[in-house]
């Protein structure tokens, strides 16, 4: 006998995880159904549900007021909607085999068994935590969560001092340390890359490094780092590389994300190479029928290279969670895979990218051409028109886009949506060349900055024997 069968007809849905894809999954089944068709149990562990990570370095350096303008949906929102939504509780086991999940009181240790007839995974993502010495100490700050976000601000608010280090120039530790210089403290980025944003070729990176020097960060790149040295007090003192000692009264680390899957890597689930659950285009994990997982626990299809990749975004998970939410609530939808489109700012410098960086396209067996340009962000005569670099990425012969990468000053960064659109198009640089964008002197030249890019990459691309 089933488990539904068991309840009478109703069935039961269980969520790990309580922020961008679990709960939209949770929203759009209980769209699908109502509580007399289908109960809905989602497990959160932390304090907050449905919040946008990607809002907490401009929480920190003040641009957004308060915490709770990050929360797009409290708990009570969810309940409201006929959700059992338990706070403070992690699902510390998945028996696939029986359909059930294990859950503990964060507060209490107290443990309990939940069955499901369906199962949502959206475990998310944990900050990389290198294992050196003195990464425990206090005062030393990952940025995941609201919890995160909130220790940082009070270990700011306690530290007289206002010297700062940023492990990682990724997005986080980019955007971090613009959040850090607008607190008024002393920044040092310390990077193990050539140049910061390693989403961005070396060359594009440059220009970055170049602006986060010219806000008064210091940047140093090719550096390793191999502890963090502690004061007698306990804290963080300084972070150390091979050659050199950088003082610091906070730490924040900005190294990046890994999928947060050891639940489901307990339960045999299936991973892929970046250690992300496996699912089909229905988002369903492969080989299961009645379990889906989505947001930063998966690795999703790159439709450039054709290869999985992880991408932790807040607009991925998002759409996982419908898809999700619309399947297990008895519908149909399909999430078909990713460009890799990102965009960021530090200070007035906009930073975007979407497609394939040429070691991507080396390591996917293509081979390319490249097209760099300087333009501007509207008719040169108009007040405002700031300088913009666009770098494009082609295939040889065939001429189809693979990438572009976007650095300018006001009107550069949502320019990368047009070469977004071509890429999930398939469309050649050929072909980019006649589209119909709008112009006006206040928007853009007559030729926009995207489209000379492809005008130059085209040529190239018919200088290819």
């Amino acid at each position: 006998m089933s488990m539904s069968a068991a309840r009478g007809t109703r069935e039961r849905l269980v969520v790990i995880g309580g922020d961008a894809a679990g709960m939209s999954a949770a929203s759009q089944a209980r769209r699908m159904k109502g509580p007399d068709e289908l109960e809905i149990v989602a497990f959160e562990r932390g304090h907050f549900t449905s919040f946008s990570a990607c809002g907490i370095p401009y929480w920190v350096g003040g641009d957004v007021p308060e915490r709770d303008k990050l929360i797009a949906r409290t708990p009570e929102e969810h309940r409201a909607r006929d959700i059992d939504l338990r706070m403070r509780t992690e699902v510390t086991e998945i028996d696939v085999a029986a359909g059930r999940v294990r859950a503990r009181d964060v507060d209490s240790g107290a443990e309990s068994w939940t069955s499901y007839d369906k199962l949502v995974i959206a475990t998310g993502a944990r900050p990389v935590r290198p294992e050196l010495p003195g990464m425990d100490a206090p005062g030393v700050h990952g940025v995941q969560t609201l919890d995160d976000g909130q220790a940082l601000l009070d270990s700011l608010t306690r530290t007289r001092a206002r010297r700062a280090v940023v492990v990682g120039a990724g997005y986080i530790g980019v955007e971090m340390a613009e959040a850090l210089i607008n607190r008024g403290y002393e920044v040092t980025v310390v990077n193990r890359g050539r140049e910061p944003m390693s989403t961005l070729d070396p060359d594009m990176g440059r220009l970055v490094h170049e602006a986060m020097e010219g806000l008064g960060i210091t940047m140093v790149n090719d550096a390793e780092v191999t502890k963090l040295l502690t004061g007698e007090d306990g804290r963080v003192r300084a972070v150390a590389t091979e050659d050199a000692e950088f003082p610091a009264d906070v730490v924040v680390l900005g190294i990046g994300v890994r999928p947060e899957t050891a639940l489901a890597a307990d339960a045999r689930l299936p991973l892929g190479a970046h250690g992300g659950l496996l699912t089909d285009l229905a988002m369903r994990v492969r080989g299961h029928e009645n379990i889906w997982a989505g947001g930063d626990c998966v690795e999703v299809l790159d439709l450039v290279s054709g290869r999985e990749r992880h991408i932790a975004l807040g607009t991925h998970a998002n759409k996982h969670g419908q898809v999700i939410g619309t399947n297990a609530g008895g519908g149909y939808a399909t999430f078909p895979g990713v460009v890799g489109t990102a965009v960021s700012k530090v200070c007035d410098l906009e930073i975007a990218r979407t497609g394939l960086r040429e070691k991507d396209a080396r390591r996917a067996g293509l081979q390319f051409v490249t097209a760099t340009i300087e333009s501007t962000s509207r008719a040169g005569y108009y007040p405002g028109a700031s300088p913009m670099t666009v770098k494009m990425l082609a295939e040889r012969r065939t001429g189809r886009l693979l990438g572009v990468q976007i650095v300018g000053r006001e009107g550069a960064g949502k320019r990368v949506d047009v070469a977004a659109v071509a890429l999930t198009a398939g469309m050649t640089v050929e072909q980019m060349t006649a589209l119909d964008l709008g112009y006006a002197p206040p928007f853009s030249p007559v030729w926009d900055p995207v489209l000379v890019a492809a005008r130059k990459a085209a040529k190239a691309v018919g200088q290819q024997p």
